[in-house]
């Protein structure tokens, strides 16, 4: 029963509001703001879209009023003395109505000067902890911060981007003291547990701990001076690297095979160049003279035919009409990745997308996926349409073929910001099949996907000749020339990787086309096209030796029609053959494959017969 706006239910009164009678502006997310402790009023800022919290403060003009240095602010959060935030600390991660309070310091309590221009994401993207202003095990006399007004709190509330370190974290927060290294985190509840610089983010969401220090760093720390923060670290590691070869008389390949990181630096250089000069003089070797600068040249003339033949207009609108059919796949609370449309409502991208999600040959139930066209536009003036995953087919092997066939429900939904009237049938782009062609082994190509799970992107490239792929290794590892160790590191991780397959030959040498491209993580699953508007492959992966920024010396796609093939003869659905094989009509590359799939399913068919064969005694080998 409803009286006066209230809902009365066996006894008890509940608050009842239609939504239509609820202002909207209470439902977009904000957060309020006091520009003293003492003060009783507080300011609403907008949070929508994300920003940082002194971007919005900064739209207040009582904030001009303050005259205070960005870089000599103290942002408490909360209306008790327990935690301060970055200037640059996302509004997303500020729960909706919570009170900042600003204080202006006399000095500078946070070096904003290091803080790259990044976007503010949705406050899933971030993990965010809080670290105890007094020092744990052998820090608690420490400077831990550069200024002490932060004492003044019980903790520093940091965040982190997921995928980012916890020392890629404190580096960019911009409080903590130059000095500080070697560290690590110390779990409040379990000071067993032990978090290090290079350990993920993404496991702290709302984890309170204290740092703490190694020993020997004390007296280290009390002898230097002041550093930035990477060169303090190397220092160290260097030293550490040092001890270990001359007390312990062991090769310095072992000693950091211990350790994630060391630096070729004075007396370790000249042990490394001992202990590796055929590696230094094979690098050396590779250019002589001015041969790099030479080849330098030829990449850019090659690059700058690449720019002329995809800034053609009609090739761009041609790329343009046909990367409508690329999608963004989301494996929820897994990865990102990017796909397409392959006929009808199938897309096709990456099985390695759901490694371990994955069960006779199919999604596990339970396993969500979605794909989302037309994510043109960033947030918040996005317009795109989102279609759920049914059905699925997977293929995954090593050193083999690795590609997904994902049906979708044919039902989609559009996504608009501002919202606009929602349209009663939205229509799957049409399928790429039809424009598939043959691997090119040389000439140039474009990726259209979805990296880093961001906006819709093209990348112009060019493809490297398989006799020339170990050439293009040593001219991305040129400028670690006079580094042998770091070159000996990078030669393990990528041998790691397979990178030996794909050079002459290999095993997939000949099934794979390889280029350079900055399209890296949630690009897996885009097509490469040809200089003809044909696609031609499947993005699939690259050989990493570096993350955060990710470098890689090469990257690689599977031959679109080796996939088709294989789907072709291995899907016993019947009803679903003839779909593809109605959309491959008037492709004449396509037809090749159907007709080989049916020259091999005849092969297979035939029965061997055995007792008409030759009579001598040399026959097949059984064992």
């Amino acid at each position: 029963m409803y009286k006066n706006g209230f809902c009365y239910i066996e006894g008890r009164v509940t608050v009842f509001i239609l939504h239509s009678d609820f202002p909207q502006d209470r439902l977009r997310h904000h957060f309020k703001v006091k520009f003293s402790g003492k003060d009783v009023k507080a300011f609403t800022v907008d949070g929508d879209p994300p920003c940082t919290v002194l971007e919005g403060i900064q739209k207040k003009e009582k904030y001009t009023e303050m005259n205070c240095p960005d870089n000599n602010l103290v942002i408490k959060l909360g209306r008790k003395d327990y935690s301060i935030v970055a200037t640059h600390f996302p509004s997303s991660c500020v729960k909706r109505g919570e009170v900042l309070t600003i204080s202006c310091e006399s000095e500078t309590v946070e070096d904003a000067k290091i803080q790259p221009a990044t976007a503010i994401h949705s406050r899933d993207r971030y993990s965010v902890f809080y670290i105890h202003t007094v020092g744990g095990t052998n820090a608690k006399t420490k400077k831990l911060f550069k200024h002490d007004a932060v004492k003044k709190f019980t903790y520093v509330c940091v965040y982190g981007e997921k995928g980012t370190t916890v020392e890629d974290a404190l580096q960019r927060d911009g409080r903590f003291s130059d000095d500080l290294c070697n560290f690590t985190l110390i779990d409040n509840v379990d000071d067993n547990c032990i978090v290090e610089p290079v350990d993920n983010v993404d496991s702290l969401n709302g984890k309170k701990f204290k740092i703490g220090l190694p020993c020997w760093n004390k007296k280290q720390q009390a002898n230097t001076g002041a550093s930035n923060y990477p060169q303090k670290r190397h220092l160290t590691r260097s030293a550490w690297v040092l001890k270990v070869v001359h007390q312990r008389g062991r090769s310095v390949r072992a000693a950091v095979e211990e350790r994630s990181n060391s630096d070729d630096t004075g007396e370790i250089y000249a042990l490394l160049c001992d202990q590796f000069p055929a590696l230094k003089e094979l690098m050396q070797s590779r250019f002589p003279g001015d041969s790099y600068q030479k080849a330098v040249e030829l990449r850019k003339e090659n690059f700058g035919k690449i720019q002329q033949s995809f800034s053609e207009v009609h090739r761009v609108r041609r790329l343009l009409k046909l990367g409508r059919s690329v999608c963004k796949v989301i494996v929820k609370d897994v990865c990102e990745g990017s796909g397409f449309v392959l006929f009808d409502n199938f897309i096709l991208t990456n099985a390695h997308l759901f490694e371990g999600y994955v069960e006779a040959e199919t999604l596990k139930k339970g396993v969500e996926v979605c794909v989302l066209f037309n994510y043109d536009v960033p947030e918040p003036y996005t317009n795109y349409c989102y279609f759920e995953v049914v059905n699925s087919y997977m293929y995954l092997k090593e050193d083999g073929l690795d590609y997904a066939v994902l049906e979708l429900n044919t039902e989609g939904q559009r996504v608009s910001r501002p919202k606009t009237q929602m349209q009663k049938k939205i229509k799957i782009p049409p399928g790429l099949l039809k424009n598939v062609g043959p691997m090119p082994q040389c000439g140039e190509a474009c990726l259209i996907g979805h990296p880093r799970g961001e906006v819709k992107r093209m990348d112009p490239t060019c493809i490297i000749e398989k006799e020339k792929r170990g050439q293009a290794v040593d001219d991305h590892l040129h400028q670690y020339r006079d580094s042998p160790f770091i070159l000996h590191s990078i030669s393990r991780l990528i041998r790691g990787q397979g990178i030996e397959n794909i050079m002459i030959g290999g095993k997939l040498a000949e099934n794979r086309s390889t280029y350079h491209t900055p399209m890296y993580h949630g690009s897996s699953g885009c097509p490469v096209f040809d200089s003809q508007c044909k696609v031609f492959g499947l993005h699939t992966g690259g050989f990493v030796y570096r993350q955060n920024p990710t470098e890689s010396v090469m990257e690689y796609a599977q031959p679109l029609c080796a996939i088709l093939k294989h789907f072709v003869k291995t899907k016993k659905n019947e009803e679903l053959l003839k779909i593809f094989k109605k959309a491959a009509k008037g492709n004449s590359d396509l037809q090749k494959v159907l007709e080989s799939v049916s020259e091999e399913q005849e092969v297979e068919a035939e029965p061997a017969d055995f007792e008409n064969c030759s009579g001598s005694s040399e026959g097949m080998d059984t064992d």
